[in-house]
């Protein structure tokens, strides 16, 4: 009978051993971006969810966590990097911090249009950049949809005559500040979070923001001018820590890609249809859009152009390789 028992035992015990192998295989990465739960950011990272559950038939999941419930993006940087966040998306202007060359997106008037930018960053000059990263422990699983950032103010800017005198809340980086006092305007430092009652008291003049972002955070409700002026376009990334990355094999890094791959282009074609339909709902909401003559803003901007591209580590290389990647852009 013993014989018969110890049979009987491994039959009964085998299931739970499978149970407990499978659990011990899967994986859980937690994922963390600043935005609203109905931004492109939060729509991308439930699709990369949806694919890598998929791929890996349930092996890998994702947690995501929006509204910087784990940290702004400079935080999440360095948690990245010191391997205790395992992946995040950021915009291009908090890595400048950390990789340098990034503040080349800061230069004004690379792009001409969001199609424009994301075609260079699908090209040699986006993959120049993602192969900076893993030396600062971090791996670039691909570019989001460029933002096209443009200034809303209490009067319209139809031309670089109405950006004389306007007192803007931008970013601040070299970048956006220099070319913003370039072009006439006084930037002023300014939390983002403190902009929108700046705006109600008129204690400041506008900002500048992409069209999804200004509708999202209800500035259609202090601003009645959304100009269309084209000097930024603000890129995202989807990172991952390289210790994390490291730690998976291959067939979970060709999952991971390749369904980030997927998600990142299902990310960038919903971003065209939120653009479009937040100048939409910004109209509908009494705010006059103002076509802007870009032209002669691009050519004030010209001399802080070229010094802003002088100053970015390989600056020229990278102007290069933008006009390499743009050739076939949609203008």
């Amino acid at each position: 009978m013993k014989p018969i028992i110890r049979s009987l035992a491994t039959c009964l015990c085998a299931p739970a051993l499978l149970l407990a192998a499978g659990s011990a295989s899967a994986l859980t990465l937690n994922l963390g971006h600043t935005l609203a739960p109905e931004s492109h950011y939060q729509v991308m990272a439930e699709k990369l969810g949806e694919l890598i559950e998929q791929k890996s038939a349930g092996e890998i999941t994702i947690n995501t966590f929006p509204q910087s419930q784990l940290g702004g993006e400079v935080k999440m940087i360095q948690s990245a990097r010191s391997g205790t966040l395992d992946m995040f998306v950021t915009a291009q202007a908090p890595l400048t911090s950390t990789v340098k060359a990034f503040s080349f997106f800061d230069v004004p008037y690379l792009f001409d249009s969001v199609d424009q930018a994301n075609t260079a960053l699908a090209g040699p000059l986006g993959k120049h950049f993602l192969e900076m990263l893993p030396d600062y422990n971090l791996v670039g699983l691909g570019w989001l949809s460029a933002m096209e950032r443009n200034v809303f103010a209490s009067k319209p800017v139809d031309s670089e005559r109405g950006m004389h005198g306007l007192k803007l809340r931008v970013m601040q980086s070299p970048g956006y500040v220099r070319t913003y006092e370039a072009l006439g305007a006084q930037p002023t430092p300014m939390a983002y979070g403190e902009l929108y009652i700046a705006l109600q008291q008129g204690v400041i003049d506008g900002g500048d923001t992409s069209p999804d972002q200004f509708v999202m955070d209800k500035f259609t409700e202090v601003s009645k001018f959304y100009s269309i002026t084209r000097v930024h376009y603000l890129p995202g990334l989807l990172i991952m820590s390289k210790r994390r990355w490291d730690s998976l094999n291959d067939q979970q890094k060709g999952w991971l890609q390749e369904a980030a791959d997927e998600a990142l282009a299902y990310g960038i074609e919903y971003y065209k249809r939120s653009y479009d339909e937040s100048i939409e709902r910004m109209q509908a909401g009494g705010v006059t859009v103002v076509e802007t003559d870009v032209a002669p803003l691009r050519e004030k901007s010209a001399k802080v152009r070229e010094q802003l591209i002088e100053q970015v580590p390989e600056g020229r290389k990278l102007l290069e390789l933008l006009e390499t990647s743009t050739q076939a852009a949609p203008q």
